[in-house]
Protein backbone atom coordinates (compact mmCIF):
# COMPACT_ATOMS: atom_id res chain seq x y z
CA UNK A 1 0.00 0.00 0.00
CA UNK A 2 3.02 2.85 0.42
CA UNK A 3 3.40 3.07 -3.57
CA UNK A 4 -0.06 3.36 -4.17
CA UNK A 5 0.34 6.94 -4.32
CA UNK A 6 4.09 6.82 -6.10
CA UNK A 7 2.07 7.61 -9.50
CA UNK A 8 0.96 10.64 -8.17
CA UNK A 9 3.76 11.86 -6.40
CA UNK A 10 5.76 11.77 -9.57
CA UNK A 11 3.02 13.71 -11.29
CA UNK A 12 3.29 16.18 -8.58
CA UNK A 13 7.31 16.48 -8.81
CA UNK A 14 7.43 17.17 -12.72
CA UNK A 15 4.97 19.24 -12.36
CA UNK A 16 6.53 21.42 -9.50
CA UNK A 17 9.70 21.06 -11.55
CA UNK A 18 8.45 22.71 -14.79
CA UNK A 19 6.21 25.56 -12.39
CA UNK A 20 7.75 28.95 -12.75
CA UNK A 21 7.71 28.83 -9.22
CA UNK A 22 10.66 26.64 -9.34
CA UNK A 23 12.53 27.90 -12.29
CA UNK A 24 12.40 31.38 -10.37
CA UNK A 25 14.99 29.70 -8.28
CA UNK A 26 12.79 28.69 -5.39
CA UNK A 27 12.91 25.29 -4.21
CA UNK A 28 9.56 23.15 -4.49
CA UNK A 29 9.17 22.41 -0.84
CA UNK A 30 9.00 26.24 -0.40
CA UNK A 31 6.58 26.45 -3.52
CA UNK A 32 3.89 23.96 -2.35
CA UNK A 33 3.74 26.07 1.09
CA UNK A 34 1.31 28.53 1.50
CA UNK A 35 1.76 32.00 -0.36
CA UNK A 36 3.71 30.42 -3.46
CA UNK A 37 1.18 27.90 -3.94
CA UNK A 38 -1.17 30.13 -4.97
CA UNK A 39 0.87 30.85 -7.74
CA UNK A 40 0.95 27.13 -8.91
CA UNK A 41 -0.58 26.52 -12.31
CA UNK A 42 -4.33 24.83 -11.32
CA UNK A 43 -2.83 20.97 -12.72
CA UNK A 44 -0.10 21.57 -9.90
CA UNK A 45 -2.66 22.19 -7.29
CA UNK A 46 -5.12 19.45 -8.12
CA UNK A 47 -2.26 17.07 -8.01
CA UNK A 48 -1.02 18.65 -4.78
CA UNK A 49 -4.65 18.33 -3.46
CA UNK A 50 -4.95 14.43 -5.12
CA UNK A 51 -1.78 13.58 -3.42
CA UNK A 52 -2.43 14.67 0.07
CA UNK A 53 -6.05 12.97 -0.45
CA UNK A 54 -4.03 9.57 -1.00
CA UNK A 55 -1.06 9.84 1.58
CA UNK A 56 -4.82 10.69 3.80
CA UNK A 57 -6.39 7.29 2.72
CA UNK A 58 -3.52 5.26 3.75
CA UNK A 59 -4.61 5.68 7.34
CA UNK A 60 -7.99 5.83 6.91
CA UNK A 61 -9.96 2.70 8.49
CA UNK A 62 -12.49 2.29 6.31
CA UNK A 63 -9.99 1.66 3.48
CA UNK A 64 -6.92 -0.37 5.14
CA UNK A 65 -8.73 -3.24 3.24
CA UNK A 66 -9.21 -2.13 -0.30
CA UNK A 67 -6.69 -0.21 -0.05
CA UNK A 68 -6.62 3.38 -2.69
CA UNK A 69 -8.05 3.58 -5.62
CA UNK A 70 -5.11 3.86 -8.80
CA UNK A 71 -5.51 7.26 -10.07
CA UNK A 72 -5.62 5.47 -13.77
CA UNK A 73 -8.86 3.98 -12.35
CA UNK A 74 -10.40 8.06 -11.58
CA UNK A 75 -13.91 8.71 -13.26
CA UNK A 76 -12.02 12.57 -12.99
CA UNK A 77 -9.34 10.90 -15.13
CA UNK A 78 -11.16 8.92 -17.43
CA UNK A 79 -14.12 11.16 -18.10
CA UNK A 80 -16.88 8.48 -17.34
CA UNK A 81 -19.59 9.31 -15.41
CA UNK A 82 -20.06 6.86 -13.19
CA UNK A 83 -21.77 7.19 -10.02
CA UNK A 84 -18.95 6.11 -7.58
CA UNK A 85 -20.62 3.53 -5.52
CA UNK A 86 -19.77 0.95 -3.76
CA UNK A 87 -21.80 -1.48 -2.96
CA UNK A 88 -25.41 -2.30 -4.94
CA UNK A 89 -26.98 -2.09 -2.22
CA UNK A 90 -26.51 1.08 -1.60
CA UNK A 91 -27.57 3.06 -4.75
CA UNK A 92 -30.92 3.06 -6.54
CA UNK A 93 -33.10 0.35 -7.06
CA UNK A 94 -34.13 -0.26 -10.54
CA UNK A 95 -36.68 -2.81 -10.93
CA UNK A 96 -37.72 -4.66 -13.86
CA UNK A 97 -41.28 -4.92 -15.55
CA UNK A 98 -42.15 -8.02 -17.83
CA UNK A 99 -44.39 -6.58 -20.70
CA UNK A 100 -46.09 -9.32 -22.50
CA UNK A 101 -47.62 -9.27 -25.78
CA UNK A 102 -51.19 -9.82 -25.90
CA UNK A 103 -52.82 -10.71 -29.42
CA UNK A 104 -55.73 -9.14 -30.26
CA UNK A 105 -59.14 -11.26 -30.67
CA UNK A 106 -60.65 -10.27 -33.55
CA UNK A 107 -63.70 -12.26 -33.29
CA UNK A 108 -64.81 -9.02 -30.18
Amino acid sequence: MPSSCKDIREALALCLAQSDCVLAGNKPSDCIRMPLSETLPTHCQQLKKGYGDCKRGMIDMRKRFRGNRPAASSTELEGSGGSGQLYASVGEKKSTVKVEAVPEDEDR
